[in-house]
């Protein structure tokens, strides 16, 4: 295993994404392992790739962990160019354990996916949306017009506050899948997990937005390294929507980013769905491209792939 190599390389590039620290994949990386492909020379660490390994059916593959939404390559800032990057990626691809099956969402910044490429992995380009949000009143002329009215009319409803408990906010992301018709991926004690882990390095912040009686409209999770805050995850009360608390709690999340957290990016994690991408692009919200690259190894996996719903 390379964890205590890729422990040092998250301590020496203090620039890495949240999603990828070591403390965040051992809070998050449950029902299988993680570890990490590791380039060295002249003993220093120079690129890594975090993999999650999984292991079910008689298969071992590598996919992504609940709550990250992004892995793929991280090099050292002075190796962060092409003639250093081809190289490198090489021989981190070399290095990753014989699998099954690889599927991975890049992080943004890992735009160059050629070295996947030559290597026979394929590649499908998927947008997140941003905000520069160095100038926070720049940010708010930006937002659409009916938005801001939505916003200022919440504003007389709604108190916002981070009173709430992690519990609570579980409970109104549940009712959001729940109005979808869809499952939630994740158990209570996975979310407190993960998020304790935020907690405890002062990473996260709750926002709940109240009526007058106490009801919770809405709940967010917002969560953040040094370059950037993430609005993570995100629920509300199915019948007190109308009150427009979800978008309230956007821009105060958007708001804390940029005065309390000094921060110069807002990143929405996504999203692909019609419905949701206008309202990110609503907010302003800059289109970001980044890679999911995916290799089948195993004839039988990709078929099973094929048909899985």
């Amino acid at each position: 295993m390379n964890q205590s190599a890729y422990r040092e390389f998250c301590r020496n590039v203090p620039d890495l994404p949240v999603f990828v620290q070591d403390w965040y994949l051992d809070a998050v990386c449950k029902d299988g392992t993680w570890d990490a492909a590791v380039v060295s020379e002249n003993g220093l660490t120079v690129g890594v790739l975090p993999y999650f390994l999984k292991r079910k059916y008689g298969f071992s593959y590598i996919t992504m962990p609940l709550f990250v939404k992004h892995m793929g390559p991280f090099l050292l800032p002075e190796k962060r160019e092409l003639k250093h990057e081809n190289r490198i990626y090489g021989e981190l691809i070399s290095r990753l354990p014989k699998v099954d099956g690889f599927k991975q969402d890049f992080h943004p910044s890992a735009a160059n996916w050629l070295p996947f490429f030559w290597a026979g992995y394929r590649q499908t380009t998927r947008y997140t949306y941003r905000l520069d949000i160095r100038d926070a009143d720049r940010v708010y002329d930006g937002i659409n017009r009916n938005m801001r009215r939505n916003i200022r009319h919440a504003e007389t409803l709604l108190q916002v506050d981070s009173n709430g408990t992690p519990e609570e906010l579980y409970r109104l992301n549940r009712m959001s899948f729940d109005r979808k018709g869809l499952q939630l991926p994740y158990a209570m004690e996975q979310f407190l997990a993960h998020d304790e882990a935020l907690a405890r390095r002062q990473a996260r912040q709750l926002f709940f937005a109240r009526d007058a009686e106490g009801r919770i409209h809405s709940a967010a999770h917002l969560i953040w390294d040094r370059n950037t805050a993430y609005y993570h995850i995100a629920g509300d009360d199915p019948g007190l929507r109308q009150s427009g608390s979800g978008i309230l709690l956007t821009w105060r999340a958007i708001q804390f980013a940029a005065d309390t957290l000094k921060l110069p990016v807002f990143d929405f994690e996504g999203s692909m769905l019609p419905e949701v991408e206008n309202i990110r692009r609503q907010f302003g919200g800059r289109q970001t491209p980044y890679s999911r690259v995916w290799k089948d190894h195993s004839p039988l996996f990709r078929l099973i792939n094929a048909i899985r719903p």
